[in-house]
């Protein structure tokens, strides 16, 4: 029997009681509480705009579509992210480039970034994976040098900053976060789009209901679109999940440190770290084991639930990789997921630590 879930998501209070509100005002579709949560988070990102969105794989899709993504055109995508990333420039008729990661840090490589630019590469997507900075300044830089645009998945990042204090997710063309189960917060699903550029805000927020201002009486088809709206019930759930944010984001903190300090002295198991001292922060506690299914098999037997690494993204045939991504193959084949998540208690975290250092 499972006594420890590797994720928890927690609705505690508020939550329920603010969607009954929504549905009892008959404010189910997106309206004036969705613009409330954009403000909110607008505000709280420090960025003049922010679109909500049906999830954070439509806030991809719609960033990159809004952006001016071709078929036929080259984006570059690190091996290491949900399949999203990559599924959202193949729906639209281009082409993802796989690039490896560095060695040490499952975010994307400088090195390969640019030794894979070619004459047909128009966009970038850092992914800012469990809130560790993908070198956005260096990769906002390589976009300068070779007139690339830059988009950033930052959908385990919210609430994670860079080293000079800017909330990772704000400092390109845009910043495309997700609100889906296993998040700081949480709507279920949802997600959202930032953005410093008006403009384009207003083009993602046309785009975002088939092109058209006004959903009730448009008076011209104008752009190409579809229906990528966020409800007012999901927004007010994300209003009262947006209040915990930062007791949430330091409560990981504190978690994070306790395995840190708990795993040092293990030999079996290695932390992936996050840069805490550098503001960075991510939901998750990442490890790596050689020995992956053995040690999947024997917190089990404690009760302790794990979750191994999603594969790399050149594993997709379909997208049809041929270059060797080396530094990638040891998060892929050795990664795993502990407990994770702002409602760990220290009790749990010490149980965990405690079955990892039997674990031979």
């Amino acid at each position: 029997m499972i006594k420890i879930p590797w994720w928890q998501t927690e609705f505690a209070s508020g939550e329920a009681e603010a969607a009954s509100v929504a549905v009892a005002s008959c404010r189910l579709s997106q309206g004036p509480i969705v613009t409330e949560f954009e403000n909110l988070l607008r505000d709280y990102l420090g960025v003049r705009n922010v679109v909500a969105t049906t999830s954070g794989s439509d806030a991809l899709l719609l960033a990159l579509w809004a952006a001016g993504v071709r078929p036929g055109d080259e984006v570059l995508v690190p091996n290491r992210t949900w399949i999203a990333t990559a599924h959202s420039v193949l729906l639209l008729g281009a082409v993802p480039i796989i690039v490896d990661t560095d060695s040490d840090r499952p975010v994307i490589s400088l090195v390969d970034l640019e030794r894979k630019v070619s004459e047909k590469t128009r966009f970038v997507i850092p992914v800012h994976m469990n809130g560790r900075n993908a070198h956005i300044d260096e990769v906002i830089k390589l976009g300068e040098k070779f007139r690339l645009r830059i988009i950033e998945d930052a959908a385990q990042a919210l609430g994670s900053k860079d080293e000079s204090g800017a909330y990772l997710g704000t400092k390109s063309l845009a910043g495309c976060f997700s609100l889906s189960v296993a998040k700081v917060i949480s709507s279920g699903q949802g997600g959202f789009i930032t953005t410093n550029d008006d403009d384009f805000a207003a083009r993602l927020r046309r785009m975002r209901t088939h092109g058209v201002e006004n959903v009730v009486e448009p008076k011209n088809w104008v752009l190409p679109g579809f229906n990528f709206r966020f409800t007012d019930v999901l927004a007010s759930i994300g209003i009262e999940q947006l209040k915990k944010l930062d007791t949430r984001l330091n409560r990981l903190r504190q978690i994070h440190q306790k395995y840190k300090s708990g795993l040092a002295s293990l030999t079996t198991v290695s932390l992936i770290d996050v840069y805490l001292s550098q503001g960075e922060i991510g939901p998750y506690i990442e490890v790596l084991c050689e020995k992956r299914s053995a040690l999947v098999a024997h917190l089990n037997n404690f009760g302790v639930e794990t979750r191994i690494f999603y594969p790399n993204v050149d594993k997709a045939d379909y997208l049809n990789q041929n270059s060797k991504n080396s530094n990638s193959e040891k998060f892929d084949q050795d990664g795993l997921y502990l407990p994770s998540g702002p409602s760990l208690t220290d009790e749990q975290v010490d149980f965990v630590i405690d079955a990892l250092t039997k674990f031979t």
